[in-house]
């Protein structure tokens, strides 16, 4: 395996830089690469967070990326892994405070087709042999990460020489980075790559077509997932594009990273635990009561952990929530978004004082702490191509409760006689987007956590599930494999 050299492109990863899941997976699957024996190494852009953890040196390498537009390549390690990691130095592209998509005021950055064309084009470059000469690494494998680094293999079609083979990875596609047709030539790219066969969108350039399109592979975070985009309602327009792509098209389940999230050594818990000690669980329940201010009951506690988005289903759990109340039930809810969205979920917890807690914006220990502390994970998401709270979840033994879409389909595993008898069953799942089906769904689960006896083999089933990354960096070696081997 020593001889599988992987460039993991992407526009963050933790913990030097995260805003969501795409992070977590940019930071924990090239580790676990790296210690199946690939030699990765990650690219990430110079935000003044990611120069400052990576330690990163100058390699005396400079990439002119665009007319006026230079970028000097360091390079440094991931402070947690110690992984290799190419960071991108461009004072007037990344030197920027706070959120690396946008401003203050929420708004995208106005630059951002230069900013991430630019992180495209030095991936393209790193494995053309001028430069991969010069840093001493010869990527076979360039692995590019959602829209953000989707024109790294239209930039590769139009430079010489052999390349490496580009794997591009969708993680939502939603999200398809579209900007004017007449930025073609700022972005340096030819009259010719705007075309129904290439980059062009509708009259507009998409970051994310053109990683569809040219890329030599496409994978997407869960088999479910990979067949839902192949349709209209989750194609996003793009559907036809994926379709005749099917062959190349390739589902595969993200993993959890057990250092970060393992309830037997997560230092932000009140008192660790494991699959054999959980009434330590209790512990951190009564604990994050206390802190959110909610009442010491013995009603189960469903935590939210989530983006306020249309997408994430919480004005479903909004319109169910005053039922859910009353039927026996409290809620911690973290999340940060849409402000009418904010603004509802904060007058809920004003009208159930002491039953439901809604903290703004994102804390990453308070997160944890939700995971510890809830009984019930909720996420009614519309759509969802992974997920990866519902496997912190049951990695925490705490029952998902979630809407039958994307990964998270295809990671929980109902609750049915067959699946009680067979104990295999890890949460509760509803199908039609409503808020009618939500409740449902919740209050079978509130019945069920009446049975201590059942509740328990529940959470036990879930918490001996395996969701390493270990596991899932294996399925990419074997897809890497389809094109080393040749």
């Amino acid at each position: 395996m020593s001889n599988l050299r992987v460039l993991f492109v992407t526009p963050e990863a933790y913990p030097v830089m995260k805003t969501g899941g795409l992070g977590d997976v940019s930071g924990a699957l090239p580790s676990a690469l790296h210690q199946a024996g690939v030699d990765a190494r990650l690219l990430l852009p110079g935000y003044p967070a990611v120069l400052q953890q990576t330690h990163s040196e100058d390699t005396g390498i400079h990439l002119a990326l665009f007319p006026g537009i230079n970028a000097l390549l360091r390079l440094g390690t991931m402070p947690d892994s110690h992984l290799p990691v190419y960071v991108l130095d461009c004072p007037g592209l990344y030197q920027r405070e706070g959120n690396p998509y946008t401003d203050a005021n929420g708004q995208d950055w106005p630059d951002n087709a230069l900013r991430f064309a630019a992180l495209s084009k030095a991936a393209a470059l790193m494995g053309t042999e001028g430069i991969r000469d010069q840093i001493g690494f010869i990527p076979q494998i360039i692995h590019c990460n959602d829209w953000q680094t989707g024109l790294t293999p239209a930039y590769q079609r139009y430079l010489p020489g052999e390349h490496p083979h580009i794997i591009m990875s969708i993680h939502n596609m939603a999200y398809q980075g579209l900007f004017p047709a007449d930025m073609l030539t700022t972005l340096d790219l030819p009259e010719d790559s705007l075309h129904v066969y290439g980059l062009e969108y509708y009259g507009q350039i998409s970051f994310l077509k053109a990683g569809l399109y040219y890329a030599d592979w496409v994978t997407t975070v869960s088999p479910t997932y990979a067949e839902e985009i192949q349709g209209p309602e989750f194609g996003y327009g793009m559907e036809g594009l994926l379709g005749s792509r099917q062959k190349q098209l390739t589902g595969l389940i993200n993993g959890i990273d057990y250092q970060q999230w393992n309830p037997a050594t997560d230092n932000y818990l009140w008192e660790t635990y494991d699959a054999d000690s959980l009434d330590k669980k209790a512990s951190n329940t009564r604990a994050l009561r206390q802190q959110l201010k909610l009442n010491e009951s013995d009603q189960p506690l469903i935590g939210i952990v989530t983006r306020l988005t249309h997408q994430k289903g919480i004005d479903m759990v909004i319109a169910a929530l005053p039922d859910i109340i009353h039927e026996g039930a409290q809620f911690a809810i973290l999340g940060s978004g849409d402000l009418a969205l904010e603004k509802l979920l904060a007058g809920l917890a004003d009208r159930y004082p002491g039953q439901v807690s809604f903290t703004q914006g994102y804390h990453e220990a308070l997160s944890h702490q939700i995971e510890a502390g809830a009984d019930m994970f909720l996420m009614p998401s519309r759509f969802e191509p992974c997920g990866l709270n519902q496997l912190y979840s049951m990695a925490y033994g705490t029952i998902p409760i979630v809407r039958h879409t994307g990964g998270l389909a295809d990671t929980v595993i109902p609750v049915t006689p067959t699946t009680l008898d067979t104990g295999t069953a890890t949460g509760f799942l509803f199908d039609e987007e409503s808020p009618q089906a939500l409740f449902d769904c919740v209050d079978n689960a509130l019945v069920t956590y009446r049975n201590p006896d059942l509740w328990r083999q529940l959470q036990i089933n879930g918490m001996k599930r395996d969701f390493s990354w270990h596991r899932s960096a294996q399925s990419y070696i074997e897809l890497y494999r389809l094109f080393t081997e040749e």
